[in-house]
Parts: structure tokens; C-alpha cells; sequence
């Protein structure tokens, strides 16, 4: 989800590259936006954006580090 807000994403495309259902979206995102690692941004009347903040880009820098040392950064589970 952090990965996919780089460049700032909507709702449903965070959900099908995250591959989470609805349900799941709305608990993450609520989440991640109430910690302060992404930011909703509303653009346009009923268009919301999703985008990582620098706390986010940190974390996930910190996720990517954790993958590259257990060796996971190609494999299917993550």
C-alpha cells in the first residue's frame, strides 16, 4: 500500500495492487492515514488521492531493508 501511494493512487487502484478487498482497504488505509505515513488529499469534488508521507517513505524503506536481509525480495508470499 505505501509502495503504490509513492506517486499518489486512488482508493480502488491501492486495493487491486495491494489485492485487498474493500473491507481491508478501508482498515489499512484508516491506519496508515490516522499514523501519519500516508496522506488523503482530495482532489476534484468526489476524487480522494491517496500519498505516502515522509514518515511512510521512511517505513517502507525500513520494510525493504528487512526483505533485502531475509533474503525475500523476489519471492511470491510477500
Amino acid at each position: 500500500m505505501l509502495k503504490v501511494g509513492e506517486n499518489g493512487a486512488g482508493k480502488t487502484k491501492i486495493m487491486y495492487n495491494a489485492n485487498l478487498s474493500y473491507t481491508q482497504i478501508q482498515k489499512y488505509l484508516g491506519f496508515l492515514v490516522a499514523h501519519g505515513f500516508i496522506d488523503k488529499m482530495q482532489i476534484g469534488n468526489p476524487s480522494v488521492t491517496y500519498r505516502i508521507t515522509d514518515s511512510g517513505l521512511k517505513l517502507l524503506t525500513s520494510i525493504n531493508s528487512v526483505i533485502e536481509m531475509l533474503g525475500l525480495e523476489d519471492k511470491e508470499e510477500l
